[in-house]
């Protein structure tokens, strides 16, 4: 049996800018997502912390998406943006519905499970997918769209606006039935 084709990751096609460092307790680069990152289980948002980036950051945005969903466009699974330049990191569970730990100005986007929060990996059974965990480096303060403004005009926004990147890719494959 072949493996499917991949996606490209979002960032193959936008601007090239600078890089910067996220990590975080949660999510290790290329490892399986823990249960606390899956809409079946925990449902929690994961501990991020970042560093070097641009000096003329004026917030951040953080997001969430995988671009191996059988959509034709990749699925948002978290969309926040307008942190304040001077938060460097989020607590685990900061994109849960109760916000513990998101910082005052930060506004959360609906996801394409259309609620305004972080909903976990959900890949169809048997599927391996990528999750892209994003941390952008903002110019402006206010990116400019509102808590309803789909994810992909989010989006659009901040490749005009983006001074650096930094991201974490896992993977997460829900057990195929009858397995």
């Amino acid at each position: 049996m072949t493996e499917p084709k991949r996606a490209p990751l979002p960032h193959d096609f936008h601007p090239e800018v600078p890089s910067f460092t996220v990590v975080s307790e949660d999510i290790a680069p290329g490892a399986v997502l823990a249960d606390a990152q899956v809409y079946a289980a925990g449902n929690t948002s994961p501990q991020l912390r970042w560093e070097g980036f641009p000096a003329e950051t004026k917030s951040f945005a953080v997001t969430c998406f995988d671009p191996d969903a059988p959509t034709g466009s990749g699925f948002w699974h978290w969309v926040l943006f307008d942190i304040p330049a001077s938060v460097t990191e989020l607590p685990a569970g900061a994109g849960g519905g109760k916000f513990e730990g998101l910082p005052a100005g930060a506004v959360h986007a609906r996801n394409d499970y259309g609620t305004k929060d972080f909903g976990g990996a959900a890949p169809p059974a048997g599927e391996n997918h990528r999750y892209v965990f994003t941390v952008y480096a903002v110019d402006t303060e206010k990116l400019g769209p509102d808590s309803d403004t789909p994810p992909a005009a989010v989006g659009f926004n901040l490749r005009f606006h983006t001074l650096g990147r930094a991201q974490l890719v896992a993977e997460y494959a829900e057990p195929a039935e009858n397995a």
